[in-house]
């Protein structure tokens, strides 16, 4: 579960000597276009690796550790007993969990309150807030509407998750059959609109997250809506 952490350690410590010359780090393109197919599948388990261990906020010095115990332990030299120490991972990943989405939840508040500020922004009763930038001139849809929808997904951070643009293909899908961001965010849109649906964790994905999406997290959409169909079969 671990091999990411402990290729880039090795990476890491093989090129730190002080008494090396500073060399300019090949890009990431660079260096995926060096490896074999067997590397890059091999590299994609550490990016899961990698991914899995996002809950438990690890600082560097931390993460120094976790490499360590990867050299000791394929060296076959741990320097403690998993038997003694493993069965305390499962309450310091809790707890770490934990923290974790707290801190997600300051740094979405803190992002939600500036955006509500701004010129334009509406905040609602549920914590939604949303900004019009394109009014349209259509219907609005109701909660079991079917709609058609470009968007783009991302973090506070500006970190993609999901685009219909990047599939080149617009959603579609029933309004009661998405996160409660967008059954009420929708709502205030009119066909042939754009908007900015900024959503707290609570009408997202809740404490538990997604694969990428922390727990905690606030759901930042820009959303084209393109079309109304009452009625009929949604598609998510």
């Amino acid at each position: 579960m671990m091999l990411a952490l402990f290729a880039s350690g090795l990476a890491f410590a093989q090129g730190s000597g002080a008494s090396q010359p500073k060399q300019q780090k090949p890009t990431a393109e660079k260096e995926a276009a060096a490896m074999t197919d067997e590397q890059k599948t091999i590299y994609a388990i550490g990016l899961s690796i990698s991914r899995s261990l996002t809950p438990l906020d690890l600082s560097p010095s931390e993460l120094d550790v976790l490499k360590q115990a990867l050299s000791d332990g394929a060296a076959g030299k741990p320097a403690i007993s998993l038997e003694e120490w493993g069965p305390k991972i499962k309450a310091f990943s809790e707890t770490r969990g934990a923290q974790a989405v707290e801190k997600e939840k300051t740094a979405a508040k803190a992002y939600l309150d500036k955006m509500a500020s701004e010129p334009g922004a509406v905040r609602t009763d549920s914590g939604l807030v949303y900004k019009i930038l394109t009014p349209g001139d259509g219907a609005s849809p109701s909660a079991t509407d079917v709609v058609k929808v470009n968007y783009r997904g991302t973090l506070i951070d500006g970190t993609e998750f999901d685009s219909s643009y990047k599939r080149n293909e617009p959603a579609t899908f029933s309004l009661n059959g998405v996160v409660p961001c967008w059954t009420e965010g929708l709502q205030k849109m009119k066909a042939g609109g754009k908007a900015i649906l900024a959503c707290p964790s609570s009408l997202g994905y809740g404490d538990m997250g997604r694969p990428s999406i922390p727990g905690g997290a606030a759901l930042i959409f820009e959303i084209e809506l393109l079309a109304v169909n009452a009625g009929g079969p949604g598609v998510n």
